[in-house]
């Protein structure tokens, strides 16, 4: 075999690779026989086949078979011989006019590109802190009793508050004509709580057990009811029962029934702060990593492989179609969706995706077993069962590869914020948690 290689445009490299005919002749026939052996037909007994038969029935598709195979080995040994790191699937095709006895092909593929990074310590990364205060320990704490509330029906002529739960019947109407979700009875709902839009729980609350109201609606531009955004609604609402909520109070007994081993206020406000911070930690991680890869991208000269940017794309259009499909959307597998619309976001993973791996092949950054263990201890220290959470990861090559790329992110993370010049920014707790995680 010979192999020339030559470089077409950037990233795009194109190999003539030349085999004997005689090899791929030799392997026909070669499987060919070894499908005489077992194969059956009517009128023949099994392995009695002749072979003009087998080959008439089956030469076209071992042919193929044995042409994708011979080629794809050469290419893929001619690509390790001059050391090229392929990015993608090759296009190969034949050529014409090749030497008796000889098949030619040329294979057009991407290499990956180098990637330069200039020095990270001229880069610049806002660096973000967060405390726990008893502020937020108060706020989860009253969420632990919401959470165990129970419910007594008030007096009828008691007015709904904030915090009641709501029994309700009630009907829709849009220039007169009922919609579809407009109508239900015996609807429950904690008014304050804002699980319906604002002007429901504003005419509800104050009502009374057997009241019953009409009241306009004004449905906001982008809401989910598409037919019903940015309408507005004559609505009718009876209140058929109010019950007031009733909270524990915070004492040994919530301590208890929340598994708190010595059953103290003070070990349940020990363990919120130890879930708090744990959840802190998690999202400055988050947040200060976002910044880092900024940064490092921003560092970065590299020229971008079509193929795998490609890849990337058909990726992204194909988690939307799963998630219209999940949310319902009929044929949504077929559904129309510009990967253009994506593109920004593929070039920007595969950039990154990159830039990454080569600051972690140049320094070493690669997750270490140890490092790995300590990860998926933290994540399932937040569990009542911890053993059973870490069995859950070790158990699964994929979710461990996800904890693996997890660290390396980390690692490379605390590489560039131990060279760029950092600043750093206290924000509060509220501000933290606000964020999309």
């Amino acid at each position: 075999m010979t192999v020339t290689v030559e470089t077409l445009e950037k990233l795009e490299r194109k190999i003539t690779l030349t085999l004997p005919a005689d090899v791929i002749q030799n392997e026909v026939s070669t499987r060919l026989k070894r499908i005489a052996r077992d194969v059956k037909m009517d009128g023949f007994r099994p392995g009695k086949v002749p072979m003009n038969v087998v080959a008439q029935r089956y030469g076209y598709s071992v042919h193929y078979e044995v042409m994708n195979d011979k080629v794809g080995e050469a290419f893929a040994s001619a690509a390790n011989e001059a050391q090229l790191r392929v990015a993608g699937q090759p296009k190969i095709t034949e050529k014409e006019g090749a030497p008796e006895g000889q098949l030619t092909f040329d294979a057009v593929f991407e290499v990956y590109p180098e990637v330069k990074i200039e020095d990270l310590s001229t880069a610049t990364v806002e660096k973000v802190s967060a405390e726990v205060d008893d502020a937020a320990i108060d706020r989860t704490v009253e969420i632990l009793r919401k959470q165990r509330r129970t419910f007594a029906q008030r007096a009828q002529d008691q007015a709904a508050q904030d915090g009641d739960r709501a029994t309700i019947d009630f009907a829709g109407k849009i220039d007169g004509e009922p919609f579809e979700g407009g109508k239900a009875e015996a609807f429950q709902f904690i008014v304050g709580d804002g699980q319906m839009l604002k002007e429901f729980e504003d005419a509800v609350r104050g009502m009374k057990t057997g009241e019953s109201k009409t009241f306009p609606l004004a449905f906001p531009a982008d809401y989910h009811g598409k037919d019903v955004a940015g309408k507005t609604a004559d609505f009718l609402v009876t209140v058929n029962k109010l019950e007031a909520a009733n909270l524990p109070p915070v004492d040994e007994a919530l301590a208890k029934a929340l598994g708190i081993a010595d059953g103290t206020v003070e070990g349940l406000r020990a363990d919120i702060r130890k879930n708090l911070e744990r959840e802190v930690k998690f999202r400055l991680q988050a947040r200060n990593k976002q910044a880092v890869m900024e940064a490092l991208v921003s560092k970065a000269e590299l020229d971008l492989p079509k193929s795998v940017v490609q890849a990337e794309l058909d990726r992204l259009v194909e988690g939307a179609r799963a998630d219209l499909k999940q949310r319902g959307v009929k044929d949504a597998d077929k559904a129309p969706i510009p990967e253009e619309l994506f593109r920004p976001q593929a070039e920007r993973r595969v950039r990154l995706g990159l830039v990454v791996a080569e600051l972690v092949r140049a320094n070493e950054l690669n997750a270490k077993p140890e490092q790995i263990k300590a990860h998926i201890d933290e994540l399932a220290a937040s569990y009542e069962k911890p053993a059973d959470v870490v069995r859950w990861y070790t158990g699964d090559n994929r979710r461990m590869a996800e904890v693996e790329a997890i660290v390396i992110e980390n690692n490379v993370t605390e590489f560039v914020l131990s060279k760029a010049q950092v600043t750093e920014k206290a924000v509060s707790f509220d501000e933290l948690m606000a964020q999309q995680g």
